[in-house]
């Protein structure tokens, strides 16, 4: 079992596959996933010859159930701890939806050489949570129902996600996958209930607006706008005007949990960023709209 050890003795658990001398691509999973929800671009880039890393946040997954420390700056000095202990550099950090929250909190702050490029995938940054410097956000009523449901019977509730929202299965035509929702509730019930309680204020109540202005490396910022879990207009567009180097792509139609439900899609524009030279600056910012594959 692939651990370290953090400062207040907790567990993270990791994944770290491929040759030790490639570049380093780490992911960050969602709320309230796993690593086993990158396994898809995991393969994808071992298969090309990149080095691939993704861990289990603290009280997610594998890694220990802790009771405390289930925010953000914590998230991100696990992260540090792991990169640390994997002596990581030029490393490419790839979130999705918290774990993107968990990306630019670490990259902020992240040791030079650590971090060479980022990307932020149906991300909570910049602030999910409606408030009078963020009007456009969500009602802190949403958050208060997510904890009320999960207290009230987390199994259903994780499931219910994930039959829904989280995969645009609600959507009239979608084609559902019953394997893809039994896959994400197996996650989410791996871990603690606790941490997953604390986490909705986490990825909620965060604002990542300091994060974003202090980011000098490359990042891609990719959104589908049918996310029904972190809504398109709030995010992606504002974090790509707060970040100094920033490509903003827009997916039309797609949901939250994209990079499962259109891989084919997702992981060439993943491989295309990593490879490519640096992005354009932030006076030319660009925004492309992709359509969904049939």
């Amino acid at each position: 079992m692939n651990a370290i050890t953090t400062s207040d003795g907790t567990r993270i658990w990791y994944k770290d596959w491929g040759p030790k001398e490639a570049q380093p691509l780490v992911f960050h999973h969602g709320w309230p996933l796993s690593a086993d929800d990158w396994d898809n671009q995991m393969m994808f880039f071992l298969g090309r010859g990149f080095r691939v890393i993704a861990h289990d946040r603290r009280g997610h997954g594998r890694s220990d159930q802790t009771w405390t420390g289930n925010e953000m700056d914590t998230y991100a000095a696990d992260v540090a701890a792991l990169a640390e202990a994997l002596d990581l550099k030029g490393a490419v950090h790839i979130g999705h939806s918290t774990g993107g929250g968990e990306v630019v909190h670490y990259v902020a702050r992240a040791q030079p050489g650590r971090v060479a490029k980022a990307v932020i995938i149906g991300a909570v940054p910049p602030l999910m949570l409606k408030t009078e410097r963020n009007p456009g956000g969500l009602p802190i009523e949403v958050f208060d129902g997510f904890r009320t449901a999960q207290n009230a019977n987390r199994a259903q509730f994780f499931l219910d996600i994930a039959s829904g929202p989280f995969y645009g299965y609600n959507r009239p035509g979608a084609k559902v996958d019953q394997g893809v929702i039994w896959n994400w509730w197996r996650q989410g019930m791996m871990g603690g209930a606790k941490a997953h309680y604390d986490c909705i204020k986490a990825f909620s109540e965060t604002d990542f607006t300091d994060d974003l202005l202090a980011i000098d490396v490359p990042v891609l910022v990719m959104h589908g706008d049918d996310d029904q879990i972190v809504p398109y207009a709030d995010s992606a567009p504002l974090s790509a005007q707060l970040l100094k180097n920033s490509t903003l792509k827009t997916y039309a139609g797609l949901p939250h949990g994209m990079c499962t439900t259109h891989p084919e899609i997702i992981n060439p524009d993943l491989l295309a960023f990593i490879e490519g030279a640096a992005e354009p600056a932030a006076a030319e910012k660009i925004e492309v709209v992709l359509q969904p594959a049939l």
